[in-house]
């Protein structure tokens, strides 16, 4: 599958999209855990002060930790890029509620497993436990959810496919259900066929250790 093209409403994105927000929430945990061992690296060198060789590295010890969690936490949002660059980026992609729990639920994505998008599709399931899907009032197993594939990271013993992939519904990008049923309508009847047969696997995709089972 192409990427589907649409506006994103960037705003919308913000409120909306929880992939966004956990990478706010490890921007915030990166920041905060920085000034925690900056204090304690000032604290350290005050207490045993310059002259105590113990104090003195284990200063320099923690404001190195301090500033690399500074720099992680400046580097994540270039890395990551806007939202509208992340649906952009990545393969359309159809997702089903396959679990409902009190609250939240989890959608399963057939998904394409090969690095290289030339070759012939190497189909997967990817799992990912939402909050809340904009237009979804009540979950119900087998919902349709169109989505793009978010690929993520490759073992070292395999640079042919990849090892996570997350589902990130479109309605996270936009209030307009009109843009959401035209992803669902481009994305090939026998692509949500397959996907819903394919439900019956929660259990070994879940068994997996990044949630994606290859077919």
């Amino acid at each position: 599958m192409k990427a589907f093209t649409f506006k994103v409403d960037e705003e919308f994105a913000k409120q909306n999209n929880e992939m966004i927000k956990d990478t706010r929430r490890l921007q915030w945990s990166a920041i905060t855990l920085g000034l925690i061992l900056l204090a304690l690296s000032a604290a350290v060198f005050l207490w045993w002060g310059a002259d105590q060789a113990w104090g003195l590295i284990g200063g320099i010890i923690l404001l190195t930790f301090a500033v690399v969690s500074v720099i992680i936490a400046a580097v994540v949002p270039s890395k990551v890029g806007t939202a509208q660059d992340l649906y952009d980026t990545y393969p359309l992609a159809p997702a089903m509620i396959v679990e409902v729990n009190p609250r939240d639920f989890v959608i399963m994505a057939l998904v394409n497993t090969n690095v290289d998008p030339q070759l012939p599709p190497g189909w997967g399931l990817a799992l990912r436990t939402v909050t809340r899907v904009n237009g979804i009032d009540k979950p119900t197993r087998g919902t349709k959810i169109p989505a793009v594939a978010v690929q993520g990271r490759r073992s070292l013993s395999n640079q042919t496919q990849w090892d996570e992939i997350s589902p990130m519904p479109i309605a996270w990008a936009t209030p307009d259900a009109s843009v959401v049923a035209d992803a669902r309508r481009a994305i090939p009847e026998d692509q949500w066929t397959r996907l819903d047969k394919s439900r019956e696997l929660l259990r070994d995709v879940k068994a997996t250790d990044y949630n994606l089972l290859v077919l």
